[in-house]
């Protein structure tokens, strides 16, 4: 009895999650992930020139280049689409609008 109420409970559970939007990862995420992937190989190729002891520039850069290429990729995946801009994301202006001569409003002079 149990296993069957826990079916019927798992079958309403994933109805209700198929209406919802899933939205994948964007073009320019796909984009971003690819670059991270590329910086991620660098890194690697980057570690095989390091010396045993690791006192060489390889051995500094490779950890940083890795590390790095994760950061990238876990951004890539949360990346939207359009990304907004500084003039977006201002209100409209609210006032006259500048003569020719860049002043406005009661400052204009004839």
């Amino acid at each position: 009895m149990a296993k069957k109420n826990r079916s019927q409970k798992r079958q309403s559970f994933e109805a209700g999650n198929a209406s919802a939007a899933v939205e994948g990862i964007t073009p320019l995420g796909k984009k971003v992930i690819s670059a991270g992937v590329a910086i991620i190989v660098l890194g690697f190729i980057v570690l095989s020139r390091a010396d045993a002891m690791g006192r060489n520039w390889a051995a500094d850069l490779s950890p940083f280049l890795i590390l790095g290429g994760y950061a990238v990729v876990a951004i890539g995946i949360f990346v939207p689409e359009k990304l907004p801009t500084f003039s977006q994301s201002l209100p409209p202006p609210s006032g006259l609008a500048a003569g020719p001569d860049g002043v406005s409003g009661p400052e204009k002079t004839i």
